[in-house]
Order: structure tokens, then sequence, then C-alpha cells
């Protein structure tokens, strides 16, 4: 696919093209460059160095030389000037409109301040309650003998470099082979649930005057609540109510030749999906050999993308497009393309019955650090079987669904409807109360999962209020994960999204890169080169020199001084 990289949104994001060199290992941060280094103009180095030898004491000159003296006053203002810098991040760290600020944060700026912030709030509510003011920890390693247990974030960069807007941050994995050593050999204990299944329904009928489909099975509100209610077994509906198995007559349907490979068994899988022919496939790099030998990458289509991948020669009999394994779905459930690409992406656990872990991303990211390291950092290390990112800027419901209606995103009359159904079950804006959880808004592009009962109830239940309400699920997550919550000890890794924007890339959907301007090419000359001529013409001739370029001493130390500039400049 030419003109790939047209949809890297590289320059405003920040991307790891950037910072392809940050990479961490055995517990330290390897750095190709400062974010202090300063580099002066050498010319004017050498034009000033007569007015410094007047006015310095002449020992200092003499014992190290106006080179190296030179270099010391530059090592000296560096410091300077990043002390200077430090100081005035860490004094806006300490805003109290910090959270308000984070979307034109640089990245270590936005780390530190949403740490600071979230240490300061729950520091206060535990010494009124005199307990430990310093229990809250942005992730929880494994011990200290763990490699990256010594990790720290790089020193931010002076306030003229900061850019604006969400950017990645470092994050650091272990090399992959010690990510695959440090999979678990076991699945991890389901809390309370420990038998999940699923309502089949071959002629659902619509009993109340909610949203819903077919394709749902129309849940009562009696249903829903009862779905909450967390026991030993439970029963639920999830989708693919119709039909012997999920994606055989069932709406959301798979080709015969699919359906026995979807059943086999592998430790990970990476999905995706693009429907409405809404983005282009981005192919994963940075992906291990034992990846590719053992972690196959579904990528799940519509008949309308797929006409269109196969009259452009992307798609051909063998439905493989690079890394990625093509699924083309048939008699889709729902006429917006968005609503339907949320059955893969909740749903995998119904699609395949048989995995360990999942990995979905969105269909307009490009995967760019290995599975298995991704695992490890966000599931493994921290204990947890469900991950995502929260949003970068807002982590209230309620200022969450006024964005939504600002931007269009969906009609907003069914949004005003979804938000007062949650008030009216107790929702209530986002406050230092529900800390340790420091957000209600997941940025939910990227969703990491060990298939175990109570995750997949999880998705289940998200499931089934996208399909009752809007397909804006950052309006439901939270909801649904305080129910759950409250009946089982069980918790969600919501890491920053400045470490999710590490290992995914951001492209620009299918309909903006096509109507955007080619690429304008940049031509850069040569610099010009000296005059020769001129210079050899005026060979003999005895120039005048005036002011602070005169230096006592011989004729011959004169002209060797000058040959000495000469030789420096070029």
């Amino acid at each position: 696919m030419t003109g790939g990289s047209l949809g890297i949104r590289a320059g405003s994001y920040g991307s790891l093209l950037n910072i392809k060199n940050v990479i961490a290992g055995g517990g330290r941060l390897l750095h190709s460059k400062s974010f202090g280094s300063v580099r002066k103009n050498p010319i004017i180095m050498l034009s000033g160095s007569r007015e410094k030898e007047r006015s310095l004491p002449s020992i200092w000159y003499r014992y190290l030389g106006r080179r190296n003296f030179s270099m010391l006053l530059l090592v000296a203002f560096s410091v300077l000037f990043f002390v200077l810098g430090s100081f005035v991040v860490n004094k806006e760290s300490n805003s109290p409109n910090v959270d308000q600020r984070i979307g034109t944060m640089s990245m270590a700026h936005y780390i530190n301040a949403t740490r600071n912030e979230a240490s300061r709030i729950l520091g206060r509510r535990n010494r009124q309650k005199g307990g430990d003011g310093n229990r809250f920890q942005a992730s929880v390693s494994k011990g200290a003998n763990h490699p990256c247990a010594n990790f720290t974030f790089p020193p931010p960069p002076p306030p003229h470099l900061r850019r604006i807007g969400p950017r990645p941050c470092p994050v650091c994995y272990l090399p992959v082979d010690q990510a695959i050593a440090s999979m678990p050999s076991s699945p991890s204990e389901s809390p309370v649930l420990h038998n999940l299944t699923y309502v089949h329904d071959e002629n659902p009928i619509k009993t109340e005057p909610h949203g819903g489909s077919d394709f749902g099975g129309y849940p009562s509100l009696k249903q829903r609540n009862d779905s909450f209610d967390i026991k030993e077994s439970m029963v639920v509906h999830c989708g693919f109510v119709k039909g012997s198995k999920p994606g055989h007559q069932t709406g959301f349907d798979f080709d015969e030749s699919d359906l026995a490979g979807l059943q086999q068994f592998h430790e990970i899988i990476v999905a995706s999906a693009i429907f409405g022919n809404y983005d282009l496939i981005q192919q994963p790099r940075n992906i291990s050999e034992e990846a590719k030998r053992n972690v196959p990458f579904y990528m799940f289509i519509d008949e309308e993308t797929e006409a269109y991948m196969k009259n452009r020669s992307m798609l051909d009999s063998s439905k493989r497009v690079g890394l990625w394994r093509i699924i083309v779905i048939h008699n889709v459930p729902y006429s917006d393309a968005r609503r339907n690409g949320k059955v893969p992406k909740l749903l995998l656990h119904r699609i395949f019955p048989n995995i360990r872990y999942s990995i979905w991303i969105d269909g307009k990211l490009q995967l760019v650090v290995d599975p298995y390291q991704i695992l490890e950092r966000f599931l493994w290390r921290q204990n947890a079987n469900f991950a995502i990112s929260r949003h970068y800027r807002r982590f209230d419901v309620f200022v969450e669904a006024e964005a939504n209606k600002a931007a269009g995103k969906y009609d907003n009359s069914s949004i005003d409807a979804q938000v007062d159904f949650y008030r009216t079950e107790g929702l209530t804006p986002y406050s230092e109360a529900k800390l340790p959880i420091i957000s209600d808004v997941p940025e939910g592009c990227v969703l990491i999962k060990e298939h175990i009962p109570i995750t997949n109830l999880f998705t289940c239940l998200w499931f089934n209020e996208v399909d009752r309400f809007t397909s804006r699920d950052q309006l439901s997550f939270g909801m649904v994960r305080d129910k759950i919550m409250a009946k089982v000890n069980w918790h969600i890794n919501m890491f920053l999204d400045c470490e999710r924007r590490n290992f995914v890339i951001q492209a620009y959907h299918r309909d903006l890169l096509e109507h955007m301007p080619p690429p304008v090419a940049v031509i850069r000359h040569p610099p010009a080169l000296p005059n020769i001529i001129t210079r050899e013409r005026n060979q003999g001739k005895k120039i005048p020199r005036h002011g602070k370029d005169r230096r006592s001493g011989s004729r011959h130390h004169h002209k060797a001084s000058a040959g000495n500039r000469e030789s420096n400049f070029f």
C-alpha cells in the first residue's frame, strides 16, 4: 500500500518514530539523545574568544586552553538551562487545576501531574481517616527484582520544546524472550463467578420500549439488573442469541471455511476490524519471529470493505494481507458500521471460545510493539486480567457525554437519554470519593484481556449497554465496571493513555486520506561554496584588521592565528 506513511500522525502526536530509540532494558532507560543538549555555533565561540581572555583570569585560560575553556562555559550554561526548565515543570505540576490542562501538557508533565494530583487527593483523604497517605501507585510491580522495578521517566524537556496535545511516553518492556517466560502457567482465578453460559433464543421478542436488537436478544430491564448479581453460575445475554453457535445463522456470520479455524486453541490472538470501508489496514511492526509463528492476527471486515479491497487487488483467495488473516462478515446485525465494530471488540470470547489472551486494537491503529511484551507489561506484571487506557483528558462521564454531543458523535437526544438513565441508577460526577479509581472514562481503542469468566461477563454486560443505548462505549464503561466491582473483588488496570500511544500509532481514516493533497517534495539545495576566485585575487594583499581582531605579537603569529580561524571555520 503506497503512501502509508502519510496516514501516521507522527508530527501532531510525537509518534514512536520520534522516540524509537527510547527502549528500556535491564531496568534502565536507553535514550539516544538528551532532552537538554544545546549546541552553539563555533563561529560565535571563536569570535568572542579574545574578549574572554581580557575578562577572565589568565591562569584559567592558560591552564585549560581556549577550546577547553569554551566547552566548560557551554556545559555550565547547559546545566543552568536544564535546572531552570525542571523548576518550571515542577512548579506547574503542583497547580490545583492540573487535571483540566492534561490535554496541553507535554509527555513528562502529563505523567507527573496526574500522579501528583492523585497522590495529593488520596493523601488528604487517608489523613482524614488516619491511614497511610502513600497507598496510591500508578502500577504494581511483581517485586524489586523485576528488571523494570527501577524504571523512571526521563527528565522533562525545556518549556519551549514542549508540544501541545497527547503524546507517547517511554514504557519499560522486557525483552521478548523474558516476556514469554513470564507468561502465567495457569489461568487467573475468577472471583465468585466460575461458570458462565449465554442465552440462546431463536425468536427474541422486544417486550419493552427500549433499545436493543435481534442480535442482542432484547434483554428486559429485570434481566439486565439480574445480570449484575454475580453468582457462581450465570446465564446472560451476550449477542449471538440465535443459531447453534456464534457466526452460524446468528447475524454476524462467518464463512464455513473460517468457522473451524476460529474454534482452535491459541494462547494469544491479536484482533481488529474495519467496517463500512472506513479505514486502511495498518501492518504491525517490530513483531518477533516467535509471535509471527504463534500469535495469529485476525482482521474482521464486512462485505463493503471486502469489495473495495478486491477492486484494488489488495485481497486475493488466500485472505491474507501481510500478517492479518482476513475474516469476512456476512449479515451484519446493524446499519451503523461503528456499532458492528463493537461485536468483535467486546465479544471476542464468543468468537474465539478457546483462547487465553487477546489484544484488541481499532482498525485505525498500527501495532508497533510485540504482543508478548504488551501482555507482560499491562497484565502479567500487574497481576491483572483486564487492561485499558484511560482518556488523556476527560475522566467524568457527564463531561464525556457533553464532548460527544459537541463533536456530533451521536444523536444528542440518545446521549441525554442514556446519561439520564444512568443518573437514576446512581451515577454521579467523578470525585475523589472514587479513589483509588482515577477515571470513569476510557480511551477504548485498545483492550488487553485474559479470557476468564469475570472478564467475559464484564464485556458481555458492556456490550449489552452498547446494544441497548448508544454505540459510544465510553459512556457505559464506568457504570458496568462499578456495578461488578460492587459485588466482587475485581479491578481493571487503567493505565496512562500516553503509554498506549507508545505501542500503537494512530492513523487517519481512509476518507480523510483520500481527500488529502499529495505530499510536496522538498528540494534541499547544497550550501553555496565560498568565492575561491576572489580569495585568490586577494592573496598577497594586506587586509586591514580592526577592533577586536587586532592582537599583539609578531606578524607570523598574526597570520598563523588567522589561518587557524579559517581551518576551524571550514
